[in-house]
């Protein structure tokens, strides 16, 4: 089970996550993240230590440090937990105000960083042993570990994770820190992309856990916003693939990489509501249900570019050339469309826009388009499923689409609109797939 920021984000939800935990009865392993804010108040005291500022980083840590106090007072019922708990946070914060002391760098940070999740995974951990349940704190700096490509290094994980609960065998819970681990060479560091949703699927993975459960009060599980489509209804089954179409374009549901270690290890995921915990939730597993659109999913502040060059007709390396440029900026493409005299392409970041602009435009005519939307149908859209693109084109019809990808994957259906356009597109596809 894995809870985020806002899950444990104050002493009532980390009562409530506590009860989340201990009702099935099972033995369970449990992946916290920092609380809700904490990770920005360390980068806060972070950059002001990057700034040389101790003074400013001290009152930054005097504010954390009252706050918390607060939550203890409020969290234990007993003076015995909150006296051990007070202690506990009265050496991390004194740890947090030795880095005012010494040389700054991104190691120092890392380490700072890491403290939310240090912090309240001990909490956590000293509410439930008040409460009586058999609980262990395992340190994920002991066994998360990345490689020197800063991957997971999937095997050390499961050795030394397997190790440590073989000589800690028998506990009804075990809980360790999202997010942190050490990089292969024994540094702290973090799992950068997706997190502590990240640490329970390798967790997962790696004891072979009867289902990967990613706890969330943010109701992502909807085909789109409610806010911006109306009669809306839960997915209740995604296949791993659908879910990283999904998730790759815009869904609030799992950061793509993060579902690979579970998809592999043939672990199925399910996502839950801590605001709803009785609902079924959405199963991600590798069951693909044919004939069936799933989902609808939009990914905003999208940049179109379109390159044309008669000069380069069919020229052997243009393409090449193209996607170097892009490469060298380190800028992923969301979407390709090609043509005899040109290419168009879209990306997510326009940090590095002007000069990928400049090299472009040594190649041909470039035309660039902002404020574009990225509209994604998902689902068993395999070419030989008759009919189906058809009906996705047909709620599209009054919809002016700059781009549409098809091919690239058996599971969905892209289009590229103004954003001023999306609300509509998605509430007639709404209406076209899941309502007539």
């Amino acid at each position: 089970m894995k809870f985020g920021g806002t899950s444990v984000g104050t002493p009532e939800r980390m009562k409530s996550v506590t009860n989340l935990i201990i009702r099935s009865g099972e033995p369970t392993f449990v992946v916290l993240s920092a609380m809700s804010g904490t990770t920005n108040t360390l980068l806060e005291i972070a950059d002001y230590l990057y700034k040389k500022n101790p003074d400013g980083a001290n009152e930054v840590i005097n504010a954390l440090e009252k706050k918390y106090e607060a939550h203890v007072n409020e969290l234990y019922a007993t003076e015995e937990w909150r006296q051990a708990t007070r202690e506990f946070l009265a050496e991390e914060f004194n740890y947090l105000r030795s880095f005012t002391k010494d040389l700054f760098t991104s190691f120092e940070e890392k380490s700072i960083v890491a403290q939310g999740e240090i912090i309240s995974t001990n909490m956590v951990t000293n509410y439930m042993k008040e409460c009586g349940i058999d609980v262990l704190l395992l340190s994920a700096l002991d066994f998360m570990r990345t490689d020197k490509n800063s991957e997971p290094d999937t095997q050390y994980i499961k050795d030394k994770l397997g190790a440590i609960l073989k000589e800690n065998d028998g506990h009804q819970v075990y809980i360790t820190q999202g997010f942190i681990c050490r990089n292969a060479y024994g540094e702290v560091d973090n799992l950068q992309r997706g997190g502590s949703d990240y640490t329970a699927s390798l967790v997962g993975a790696a004891i072979h856990a009867d289902e990967i459960q990613i706890w969330t009060d943010i109701d992502g599980m909807h085909n789109n916003d409610p806010r911006i489509v109306d009669q809306t209804e839960a997915v209740h089954q995604l296949n791993f693939e659908e879910a990283a179409e999904l998730a790759y374009f815009g869904a609030k549901i799992l950061h793509p990489t993060c579902i690979q270690p579970a998809k592999f290890a043939g672990i199925p995921v399910r996502l839950l509501c801590t605001m709803d915990p009785d609902a079924e939730g959405t199963i991600i597993d590798n069951v693909i249900m044919r004939g069936q659109i799933k989902a609808v999913a939009a990914k905003d502040n999208i940049i179109a570019i379109k390159i044309k060059s008669s000069r380069m007709l069919l020229a052997t390396g243009f393409l090449r050339k193209v996607f170097e440029i892009f490469e060298s900026y380190q800028t992923p493409i969301d979407m390709v469309c090609t043509s005899e005299v040109g290419v168009s392409v879209t990306i997510d970041s326009d940090a590095y826009l002007t000069p990928i602009v400049n090299e472009l435009k040594k190649y041909g005519t470039v035309t660039v388009d902002t404020h574009m939307c990225i509209i994604c149908v998902v689902g068993d859209l395999d070419w030989s499923n008759l009919g189906f693109e058809t009906l996705v084109l047909d709620a599209m019809k009054d919809i002016p689409v700059r781009m549409v990808s098809y091919g690239g994957s058996n599971y969905n259906i892209s289009f590229l609109v103004k954003e001023q356009d999306k609300k509509r597109a998605l509430q007639s596809l709404s209406d076209k797939l899941f309502i007539s």
